[in-house]
């Protein structure tokens, strides 16, 4: 396996670190995900063998990225914390101390089976553990404690005629509305506070799994313990409510927020604040749409979960694989023109850039003791394609080629590494 960049072709400008726009070339959109504008594109920086002595080294900006992943983790941690001091009080009160234990004990049950999705789904460009830490923690006890604070005033505002009125209600209008935003409000902190690491749709979708996960194991805990407290026959209620909403339905909030993070992932592509925002409102909608046809299923629940449930599960599961596939097209493209510009052969691309080459590289790494640096170098290749990806977005350029600058010293590194 050559690990160094071949020679550079001639013509290179005199800061080969900095692309310069060129005429798009026709292999340039590999799939809609990564569609560029002509006016946008720029080639990639030239690699002459040797790095800039001006340009800083990759271990410059790296504390500051930890320390921004860190004070979004404290931060979380922090509410989390407090939102226990509601959040717990609440579930004791309606299952009991033996109820809530069991119930915790049995929602870890759909809570692993979730986050084993989110696994295989990140696999590709792996999420920091922070954020994903974040995630799970806004929605197991942020979100819900959010939720208990604004759902009274979606109860007063209204007249009922009488308790199976309101029962609808807060199923049907208040649940959809409430528990929606509160999940999603955690989406768009990551969106916003750590932009560079939410690089598309596929990262929303990841993102939102979490959160969705986290929330419905703590609703879970609720809806199995209160079985146990309530039921008559508490193993037969368990054993009831545990087949619906554990072996039926694990992914069903996941699917509902999914489409809020599907949304929001493609407005991070456009790296602008009001795009965000503007995405967070419009995923939304889709997310409630999706959990009030959940909850609105009554006495014909078989049927509609047969007829219109499985379908959406099947669609979300085929529209995750094919943004798996455009995913994994873009990175190749984009590390094709890194190719083009010195910094990996052909073969090497292959490597780095297709599910069997990873494969091959981390088993050749393995048998030299270099499987840790391998696993480096091709989470630093995916990343620097993510950042070529927003160059050719046209917005914020030269902070994104700063950034480029600073990644592909680091990817000389890494090769060193690798190469041992």
């Amino acid at each position: 396996m050559a690990m160094y960049p071949q020679q550079p072709p001639s013509g290179l400008p005199d800061d080969p670190y900095r692309g310069t726009p060129g005429p798009l070339p026709q292999q340039a959109n590999p799939s809609w995900m990564g569609h560029v504008h002509p006016e946008h594109y720029r080639t990639a920086p030239g690699h002459q063998g040797q790095p800039l002595a001006v340009m800083a080294p990759a271990r410059a900006t790296a504390p500051r990225t930890r320390g921004g992943l860190a004070g979004l983790s404290v931060a979380g941690g922090i509410l989390a914390f407090l939102s226990l001091f509601l959040v717990v009080p609440f579930l004791l009160s309606n299952t009991g101390a033996g109820g809530f234990l069991i119930g915790f004990l049995a929602s870890l049950v759909p809570l692993a089976v979730v986050l084993a999705a989110v696994h295989i789904i990140d696999r590709w460009e792996p999420e920091p553990k922070r954020l994903l830490f974040f995630a799970f923690t806004w929605g197991a006890a942020v979100s819900v404690a959010v939720t208990l604070l604004i759902q009274p005033f979606f109860v007063f505002a209204f007249q009922f005629t009488g308790e199976p009125d309101l029962r609808t209600y807060m199923a049907t209008v208040q649940a959809p509305i409430v528990e929606e935003f509160a999940k999603s409000l955690g989406l768009l902190i990551l969106l916003l506070a750590a932009r560079r690491q939410f690089d598309g749709p596929v990262d929303g979708v990841v993102f939102a799994f979490t959160i969705a996960g986290g929330f419905a194991f703590t609703e879970n805990i609720l809806y199995f313990g209160r079985a146990i407290a309530e039921s008559a026959s508490p193993a037969g209620g368990l054993a009831q409510v545990f087949f619906l909403r554990g072996v039926m339905s694990p992914f069903a909030h996941a699917i509902f927020t999914g489409t809020t993070g599907l949304v929001m992932g493609f407005s991070a592509r456009r790296w602008h604040t009001g795009a965000s925002i503007g995405a967070f409102f419009v995923g939304l909608l889709p997310a409630m749409f999706l959990h009030n046809r959940w909850n609105s299923m009554g006495q014909g629940f078989l049927l509609d979960y047969i007829v219109v449930q499985v379908p959406i599960f099947l669609l979300a599961v085929a529209g995750i694989i094919f943004l798996r596939v455009a995913e994994k097209r873009l990175t190749r493209q984009r590390l094709l023109e890194y190719s083009a510009a010195g910094w990996f052969t052909p073969a090497e691309v292959q490597l780095l850039a297709t599910v069997g080459g990873r494969r091959t590289a981390l088993a050749w790494a393995a048998r030299s003791g270099r499987k840790r640096q391998m696993k480096q170098f091709l989470k630093a290749a995916t990343q620097l394609a993510n950042t070529r990806q927003r160059i050719l977005s046209g917005r914020d350029v030269p902070l994104h080629q700063a950034e480029e600058r600073q990644q592909l010293q680091h990817i000389l590194s890494l090769r060193a590494a690798v190469a041992g």
